[in-house]
């Protein structure tokens, strides 16, 4: 049975304030507060809580028929904690359904998956643990950074034990091949990976309110029709976008909600559902491997990195940034490795690019990839200087992967004292069941004793009746 996968992102930009030269190691605050609550403020009343109240709606009409999932970087968890609680409120009613899965993802939105594979497995662990701590279940299947995958990544993703993975169904990856089947990681045929459908998830995201657009307006049953039409053989249809283009890039008044609405009934009609990650890559087997020896994206027309390391500068700022990340990985002071989340994401590489893209980029105070890259680099000497203070720069690398390994060797012997502990516990419950049942027989054998000695209580009534009978 053909069956539509349908996920949504939610992530917010933390906004850099203006940060001169002459503020390094003065000023060691980095953020436009006032931007950050009025942008997050914005996004959560036109787009996130009228679309999550509609998908809660979706799920209650469909009588659980709907199934969403989303993945929330834990940069974007924090601000709408602090900004905009009642979008996290939706969120838990949504996960009260039983209809929405949430994914993994790297806690800061950020690149550490082409750069430092320690920095990149501590912040997706740390992000699946925020989302088992808020909605009651670890995730089973990740989504990196605007879906970035190559092979070597999908083998670290593996390694970390999860089922499945989102990227993008990029046509210079798939080449003749469909987005419609599920692939595995050719580095590790566990991982499953399920392929976005750009074309459709675009039509939603990108054209939708586009009255140039050929094919405006688009409504639920052309769009089912669409999927409908597709080679019997090919049932699984991955339409992944962010949660912002229900309200923001496709504003309300386009009656983006109502075409949403209308999905499931007119998928019901073709005998076509709605399916979790988890239950497609469970319930379905790989077709292939897939081979990607380099980064793909869903960004652009190029489906790559290009957008945040195409050119000197964002190379620059990114090598830059990750020579730290060893030191930040040692240190313990909560605001910088706040500072490090923050300073990883990705947005701030991407104001940085000089490409030309279809999709308008708006580089908020920047004027220019240069004044972004300006900015950035004063702030990032900033951060460095503070890294340094902690772990000095004339610390050897010997030196530091000296502590490194003490650190790992400390992590693997508290995770093996951690399994003796569960042992001991699971052995020290099956002695308390044994002693338990032992003690009932016990109760039991006392409860038999009395009926037995009563019997020859009989005896003397039977002597009687014998007296009577020799009379």
């Amino acid at each position: 049975m053909r069956t539509i996968c349908l996920y949504f992102e939610i992530h917010q930009i933390i906004h850099l304030k203006r940060y001169r030269f002459f503020d390094i190691g003065t000023d060691h605050y980095y953020y436009d507060d006032y931007a950050n609550e009025t942008s997050i403020n914005d996004v959560a009343e036109r787009s996130y809580i009228p679309a999550l109240n509609t998908l809660i709606e979706m799920v209650k009409n469909s009588g659980g028929a709907f199934k969403v999932a989303f993945s929330i970087s834990g940069v974007a968890l924090e601000q709408l904690e602090i900004y905009a609680p009642a979008v996290i409120d939706l969120l838990h009613q949504l996960n009260d359904t039983g209809c929405c899965e949430f994914l993994a993802e790297p806690y800061s939105h950020g690149l550490s998956s082409l750069a430092n594979e320690d920095c990149f497995k501590e912040e997706v662990m740390r992000q699946s643990a925020k989302m088992k701590q808020m909605f009651g279940k670890a995730p089973k299947v990740f989504r990196n950074s605007s879906l970035i995958y190559n092979d070597e990544i999908g083998a670290m993703v593996a390694a970390l034990g999860f089922k499945g993975m989102l990227t993008e169904g990029a046509k210079h990856v798939l080449g003749w091949k469909s987005p419609h089947y599920v692939y595995h990681c050719s580095m590790n045929p566990n991982l499953k990976l399920l392929l976005r459908d750009f074309k459709l998830s675009d039509d939603i995201s990108l054209r939708f309110s586009n009255s140039e657009w050929n094919e405006y307006p688009l409504f639920a049953d052309k769009y089912i029709n669409w999927i409908d039409a597709l080679p019997q053989e090919e049932q699984v249809i991955n339409v992944f976008m962010e949660l912002s283009a229900l309200g923001m890039a496709q504003p309300l008044s386009s009656n983006i909600l109502e075409f949403l609405k209308a999905l499931p009934y007119c998928a019901k009609e073709k005998g076509i559902t709605f399916s979790t990650p988890t239950e497609i890559v469970t319930k379905l087997k790989s077709v292939s491997q897939l081979d990607v020896p380099y980064p793909m994206s869903w960004v652009d027309e190029e489906r790559d990195t290009s957008c945040w390391l195409g050119n000197v500068m964002q190379r620059e700022a990114f090598n830059k940034l990750y020579s730290v990340a060893e030191r930040v990985h040692l240190c313990d002071d909560r605001r910088i490795k706040q500072d490090w989340d923050y300073l990883q994401a990705s947005n701030n590489f991407r104001f940085m690019t000089t490409k030309q893209s279809g999709v308008g980029l708006n580089r908020g105070i920047y004027e220019s990839p240069f004044d972004a890259f300006t900015n950035y680099m004063n702030i990032l000497g900033d951060f460095i200087k503070r890294v340094d203070s902690l772990y000095p720069v004339d610390i050897d690398n010997e030196e530091l992967n000296a502590l490194l390994t003490t650190i790992q060797n400390q992590g693997a012997e508290i995770e093996e004292l951690h399994k003796e502990l569960e042992k001991a516990q699971a052995k020290l419950e099956k002695i308390k069941a044994a002693e338990k049942k032992e003690s009932k027989a016990t109760a039991k054998s006392a409860a038999e004793k009395p009926a037995k000695t009563k019997a020859p209580a009989k005896k003397p009534a039977a002597k009687k009746t014998t007296k009577k009978a020799a009379e």
